[in-house]
């Protein structure tokens, strides 16, 4: 029997328009993002759906994309979708611990808001960070070390794709070792700021306030965390990897080989792009992957793949 796993996006896959058919379709969605909205005093439909500004900026980008993982999620779930585990990257790790119904939606929404605005706030100006092609990690990251200034590994997404993140010149520095290591490409990124770098470690210590003031379950279905690659089953360590992993290297592809080889072979992508079907892809190509960003998406999967649905 095929073992299923959610995983959700991160920031960068958002666009203008995510999750409107899902909120014209189902009131299930449609209070998701009223909650949302309650929530944070945004319209969050309306960053959503409407041509803004706001959509890309961290503070807004956080909140307007996991109200929307979590409306399909709910949709999924009413339609007999189940994940037997679950994983998101970065921000998308809060979709995942909707998914492993850790908290009340309520608190969660609260604290990704608070999450965008500490990350926005905490390192303006002079961070940077940069996709390094055809390396491996433990390359990327003795390179880093060498460098002067605060440079380091952001995300391991898959074979052949790092990011790396840090003070300005740091990373402009390490791109350029890279490429004489023998790296294809190393694409700067347009972010608002060195997302994942120990810069960021104040914006964690705010947040981690806000987390003491939540009251925190047992995960119903184990989740894969981000930085330790393994999975959460009890609630004791939820907070504290929550607020390292504003500041920690995001762990994906060691995440999605540990539910490989937990027995995973279905991996459905839940929210807007398919980053992270291309992520799986590329590191195991004997699993099935889906996408569901679409109300048509779901449909194709409850008409393809009847047996995953209860």
């Amino acid at each position: 029997m095929s073992k299923v796993a959610f995983m959700f996006p991160g920031q960068g896959a958002q666009y203008v328009g995510m999750g409107k058919d899902f909120y014209e379709t189902y009131d299930t969605a449609k209070e998701v993002f009223e909650l949302a909205s309650e929530v944070s005093g945004l319209n969050i439909a309306d960053i959503c759906f409407t041509e803004n500004d706001k959509i890309n900026i961290t503070e807004y980008t956080q909140i307007a994309m996991l109200a929307t993982e979590v409306a399909i999620l709910k949709v999924l779930e009413e339609n007999g979708v189940h994940a037997d585990i679950c994983a998101g990257l970065s921000l998308g790790e809060y979709g995942a611990l909707a998914a492993a119904d850790v908290c009340d939606l309520k608190d969660l929404f609260e604290l990704i808001r608070k999450r965008g605005i500490y990350m926005q706030q905490a390192y303006p100006v002079g961070g940077s960070m940069s996709a390094v092609l055809g390396l491996n990690m433990e390359d990327v990251d003795a390179v880093c070390k060498q460098c002067d200034g605060i440079v380091s590994v952001a995300n391991d997404n898959c074979p052949g794709q790092i990011v790396i993140t840090g003070e300005e010149q740091a990373v402009k520095q390490a791109s350029e070792r890279l490429m004489e290591k023998g790296a294809k490409r190393c694409i700067p990124l347009t972010v608002s700021g060195p997302f994942h770098s120990k810069l960021l470690e104040g914006a964690g210590e705010k947040l981690a306030k806000e987390l003491s003031k939540v009251t925190l379950r047992d995960p119903k279905i184990p989740y894969v965390c981000n930085l330790e690659c393994a999975p959460v089953t009890k609630k004791d360590k939820i907070a504290k990897l929550l607020e390292k992993q504003v500041s920690g290297t995001v762990r994906f592809r060691e995440s999605i080989e540990y539910m490989i080889a937990d027995g995973v072979d279905v991996f459905i992508e839940v929210g807007p792009g398919k980053t992270l079907s291309g992520f799986v892809k590329k590191i195991n190509r004997d699993v099935k992957v889906y996408q569901v960003a679409t109300v048509e998406d779901l449909q194709n999967l409850c008409r393809k793949e009847g047996n995953y649905v209860d």
